[in-house]
Order: structure tokens, then C-alpha cells, then sequence
């Protein structure tokens, strides 16, 4: 189980995949969607969305897993509707979930992944009914399932967790983003050192002031540092933005 260089070139790449960056330069360090290969001579993170459900997926059959409202409904993410958050506050929702994602994960190593990455790990702080020990009980199964593989598995996100996340549940390294927008980025680098890749994104630095410039002189920043767009497009789009420190 290796972790991420700590020099080199990065992209994350949710959205379209590109071999190279726009320059020509081979790429080190990629983070690319579970559905998406993975980029030969790279170290390569797996994207997986641990605690909520992916676009499109069918959990009707799996409703006890899900977070519902007062009213019986399933709860949905206002920033990411096409998302419903899961609820790991029982064990057998824990286990509910596993069927699902545990096989992602495998995949991730079948693939031929390095490491994976679990999004929305802080969904027990912007919902009150998740209990923050369910969270981290399924986050320590993510992190024993994606080890059994040979996966080294990053914390993403929730820096008020990070001393816990790496002490307690066994993360590895981290994938964070706008920490340098929010001024939290040495919750991160205090905790894995080196082994954090940062994505910024220009909506959020002009919201608090900052310049890319200022995000890469700020001396707890993580080695590799990129500055993406929102929706990461590919690099022949219009809307497509990259920089690095």
C-alpha cells in the first residue's frame, strides 16, 4: 500500500479526464471518478461517494439506509439534489451500505487504483439527525475494506475530524477542498503532513478575497495545490480553469 508522491503534477478529474495537462505535462497524481479508468504510469485515486448515493443508482430496495425527513421523505443534498444522504447511525444500515459501496471499492482495486477517496465523510455535520459515531463506524469499515485491498484510503473533507479520521479510523492521507478558501488547510497538513492533495475552486477564493497566488504562498497549503473549475469540465471547454502551485 503506497501513498501519493508528494511533488510532481496533480489534476482531479471528477468530470472529464484528460491524459496530460493542457501544456503537454505528464501527470503524477490523478483523482478520477470510480467509472473512469485509471491513468497508466500515475498514481491513481478512486473517487467513491461514501455517504450518500451516487446519481442514478437505485436504492429502493435499500430505503432503511437512507436519511429521512420529518414526513417520511428521502433527504436530499440542496447543493447536490441528484444525491441522497445516507444514514449509518445503525449497524444494519452500516451493513446496507457496505453491500452497495464495498463493491465499489473492490472495483476501485480491480481497476487498478491506488487509493480511494471518500466523499462526504462531514455529512454528520450539516445533518443533525446523523450521529457522528455511525459516521465514523462506517468510515472505519470504508478504511478496513479499502486496506484488506491493498488501497491506501484518503479522508475527504470534515477538517474538524482529521486528528480523529487519521488516529482513530485509519485514513492515510487526505483529499480536501477549498481549505485554502476556509483557512483550515493545516487541520489537514498539521495531521498527514505532506500526504494532502488541495483543490481550490475560483468561485469560492473570490467569495473570501484571495487570489490563487495567495493560496500558494500560504505555508500550510498541501504540495500539490490546483486551482479546477466547479464542475471540472474537460480541457477543450470554454469553462475549463487550471493552475497549480
Amino acid at each position: 500500500m503506497a501513498l501519493p508522491p508528494t511533488d510532481g503534477t496533480f489534476d482531479y478529474q471528477l468530470g472529464a479526464t484528460a491524459d496530460r495537462l493542457a501544456d503537454g505535462t505528464p501527470l503524477d497524481v490523478v483523482v478520477r471518478d470510480a467509472t473512469a479508468a485509471p491513468l497508466e504510469d500515475a498514481y491513481n485515486v478512486c473517487y467513491v461517494n461514501g455517504f450518500q448515493t451516487q446519481p442514478g443508482s437505485d436504492w429502493s430496495s435499500r430505503s432503511s439506509a437512507l436519511l429521512h425527513d420529518a414526513s417520511g421523505e428521502p433527504v436530499r443534498d440542496p447543493d447536490w439534489p441528484d444525491e441522497i444522504v445516507l444514514d449509518p447511525s445503525t449497524a444494519s444500515a452500516r451493513e446496507t451500505i457496505l453491500e452497495v459501496v464495498g463493491p465499489i471499492i473492490e472495483g476501485c482495486a480491480d481497476d487498478g487504483f491506488d487509493a480511494v477517496e471518500i466523499d462526504n465523510l462531514d455529512t454528520w455535520t450539516r445533518f443533525d439527525a446523523i450521529s457522528r459515531d455511525g459516521a465514523f463506524a462506517l468510515a472505519s469499515e470504508y478504511v478496513s475494506t479499502a486496506h484488506d485491498l491493498g488501497l491506501a484510503i484518503a479522508q475527504k473533507n470534515a477538517a474538524e475530524a482529521a486528528q480523529a479520521a487519521h488516529d482513530d479510523l485509519g485514513f492515510d492521507f487526505a483529499v480536501v477542498e477549498e481549505c485554502g478558501a476556509y483557512a483550515e488547510c493545516s487541520s489537514f497538513t498539521d495531521v498527514y503532513g505532506s500526504h494532502v492533495l488541495q483543490v481550490e475552486y475560483p468561485d469560492s477564493l473570490d467569495d473570501a478575497g484571495l487570489s490563487f497566488s495567495d493560496v500558494c504562498a500560504d505555508p500550510a497549503r498541501a504540495p500539490l495545490t490546483v486551482l479546477r473549475d466547479r464542475d471540472l469540465v474537460g480541457q477543450g471547454d470554454a469553462a475549463y480553469v487550471f493552475d497549480r502551485c
